[in-house]
């Protein structure tokens, strides 16, 4: 009974994050702007001043806040058109990557949209949707900001107009895009709790190819890189998005070593490409998280250079005839503890599904046990349920 309460109030809207609720509960915890001042807000303009500063503070979004459209957006020597003609590999080459005048007015026009797009969160913040509230077309930008909170948003779309070209990026190149959803950067004890992430009507498979390759508007969904530490994220939905949540942005060792300490629980991953997440350094806490996975589909769980994820008593729905092997990929980890994984009908051991296939062996131990837990995982079974019922934005009592 107790975990059963415990989870209800989490579920449904305890105003900090409670004792032992995954890695944002260790240290001094998470409680956001709680006790400071409150202040709703409309528009872009309001938002991003609102946010502003290190004073505790709650900011109530109401409605629909919108970002720039591309319309306008462009310096005046830059066009889609040109640089395509400029950069296509059968005239620049593929040897090195875009450089002279018509890459600078794209650099320009990206500078220009970053100034509209970007919202620059400062520390002891809490960002709370009232119902129906929505972020389109702009990133929460969470930098150098500790105890930060954001809850109870649709968090939807938010485009790069000016998708970079690297011909050096990978065997036959790729288009590389600026702006997450939200952006966890440099940032100790920060919660992310019910929210939808989504790319709408707007989404990458939508979009032309060029030069042979997808013209890819959006990076992450949820990215938590360059040191970002001792974060929860819980009772989310991921849908409708390719590059989901990377943790960890580099394989350089170096100052991640230690920090890039995660909790994901009660989220849905629906329809995810990759990154589900794909983890560098951290010791990552994947639990009671529940996939959707369907073609197009990369992978769902990224194990990157000395990462360390725990996964336990997670459901996963397989369609298409996607084999179990590719729900894990490797790249450059070695360990993985994982417990009570079900799919579709039963129990199955995603490691040894891995290790039948693919060489190296992933090692089944990841070298730590997760401790910061508000309650027991559920049985894995009822995971769909819950999540379904209680997981994104909309669910909270605001």
């Amino acid at each position: 009974m107790r975990a059963i309460s415990l989870l209800l109030t989490v579920a449904l809207g305890a105003p900090v994050l409670p004792p032992s609720d995954g890695w944002g509960s260790a240290g001094p915890g998470t409680t956001g702007g709680h006790g400071g001042t409150v202040v709703t807000v409309h528009t872009r303009d309001e938002l991003a001043a609102a946010v502003l500063g290190s004073a505790p503070k709650i900011v109530l979004v109401d409605g629909t806040i919108e970002g720039p459209s591309c319309a306008g957006l462009a310096d005046p020597e830059y066009s889609l058109e040109a640089y395509l003609a400029a950069y296509d590999p059968a005239v620049w080459g593929r040897a090195t990557d875009p450089s002279g005048p018509l890459e600078q007015a794209r650099v320009r026009s990206v500078a220009k949209q970053k100034a509209l797009t970007e919202i620059k969160v400062g520390p002891n913040t809490t960002i709370l949707g009232k119902h129906g509230a929505t972020l389109k077309k702009l990133t929460l930008m969470i930098d150098n900001a500790p105890n930060v909170i954001v809850r109870n948003l649709r968090l939807e779309d938010a485009a790069d107009c000016f998708p970079r070209w690297r011909p050096t990026d990978g065997a036959e190149g790729n288009w590389n895009s600026e702006y997450d959803l939200v952006s966890v950067r440099r940032s100790t004890n920060v919660w992310i709790d019910h929210c939808t992430f989504t790319d709408g009507d707007n989404p990458d498979s939508a979009q032309p190819v060029y030069f042979g390759r997808p013209w890819q508007m959006h990076d992450g969904a949820l990215d938590i890189t360059h040191t970002a530490d001792l974060v929860t994220v819980s009772w989310n939905v991921f849908t409708n998005h390719d590059k989901t949540v990377l943790i960890g942005s580099s394989d350089t060792v170096g100052p991640d070593v230690g920090k890039l300490r995660v909790t994901l629980h009660h989220n849905v991953f629906d329809g995810s490409i990759q990154r589900a997440p794909r983890v560098r350094f951290g010791q990552v806490d994947v639990y009671n998280n529940y996939f959707k996975v369907r073609e197009p589909f990369d992978y769902s769980v990224g194990l990157g250079i000395q990462s360390a994820i725990v996964l336990e008593n997670n459901f996963f729905h397989v369609s298409g005839g996607i084999p179990l092997d590719r729900l894990l990929k490797d790249w450059k980890g070695t360990k993985l503890t994982e417990k009570g994984t079900w799919v579709n009908h039963g129990p199955v051991s995603l490691i040894d599904a891995y290790n039948a296939v693919k060489d190296p062996d992933f090692a089944p131990d990841a070298g730590w046990t997760p401790e910061l837990r508000a309650h027991k995982p559920l049985p894995t079974i009822v995971v769909p349920i819950v999540t379904t019922l209680f997981a994104g934005a909309g669910r909270l009592p605001v």
